[in-house]
């Protein structure tokens, strides 16, 4: 397994690639703007097939790019929870005002939590953890021990709740399902640095804030 990130665009957003090489698959996970060409560029240098563009929400800085790498891959598959869909079909519903245009679309298959996918023989397993977005959700590797987290925690906080649509009591929910997850998993945030859950419990207040009111 290879996994590759590159971070960008105006809200300095991750884009991660994680990719099978016995298989040559390889799936990207979320675009954001001004972003996903290097690592485009990477999985096409690299001999690898881009099977999917997975989505852990709707959000702006998560979707911008789809276009862009669904125009050069025109195999991958776009997936995201149902919940979220509308945000993909209809970019400007959003309170977001961005200097740049994001073409609509509607996803090629819809998540459900529980659903297991694969990447070559890598098994993701999708979760659903509402509250920063209603259709967010995590991909979690569990022979690998990788969380693709989203925005659900990111850099020593959490995604944040004062949008819309947004929940605290489910983003509280959501963080009491995911450190259920082995403490040595790796997280790789929609933003910031990677870390593992492990380390998320013993510095995240909002984590354990979760914990200890659940």
């Amino acid at each position: 397994m290879t996994i590759l990130c590159n971070t960008g665009g105006i809200a300095a957003t991750n884009a991660f690639v994680i990719a099978d090489e016995n298989s040559g698959e390889a799936v990207l996970f979320d675009a954001p703007d001004h972003t996903v060409e290097p690592l485009l560029d990477e999985i096409a240098s690299r001999g690898w097939r881009l099977v999917g563009l997975w989505l852990t929400h709707g959000h702006f800085d998560h979707v911008a790019d789809h276009k862009v790498a669904t125009d050069r891959f025109p195999d991958a598959k776009v997936l995201i929870h149902p919940l979220d869909e509308p945000k993909l079909q209809n970019p400007k519903m959003t309170r977001f005002h961005v200097p740049f245009t994001i073409p609509p679309r509607s996803a090629d298959e819809l998540l459900s939590d529980g659903q297991s996918l694969k990447i070559g023989s890598i098994v993701v397993e999708v979760i659903h953890t509402p509250g920063h977005s209603p259709g967010h959700v995590s991909f979690y590797l569990p022979a690998e021990k990788v969380l693709v987290g989203g925005d659900l925690i990111i850099m020593g906080a959490v995604g944040r709740t004062d949008l819309p649509d947004s929940n605290e009591d489910l983003l509280f929910e959501s963080l009491r399902k995911i450190m259920k997850l082995p403490p040595e998993t790796r997280l790789l945030p929609g933003h910031g640095h990677e870390s593992t859950l492990g380390e998320e419990r013993q510095l995240n207040s909002f984590v354990q804030d979760a914990l200890s009111n659940g």
